[in-house]
């Protein structure tokens, strides 16, 4: 048996390990980090009813 590898194409993306992503570069990204709250309707949002 042979040591050597032979791979014909890449490997799938999910094999491979991701890059880690400090919260700055992902702030810069997406913007800051938001509470989530239900949004105001579309009804809501015309009369300004809160």
């Amino acid at each position: 048996m042979s040591a050597y590898t032979f791979r014909s194409s890449r490997p799938d993306q999910w094999v491979s390990p991701r890059p880690t992503r400090d919260p700055a570069r992902l702030s810069a990204i997406h913007g800051p980090l938001r509470p989530m709250q239900a949004e105001p309707g579309l009804i809501a949002r015309l009369f300004a009813l809160r």
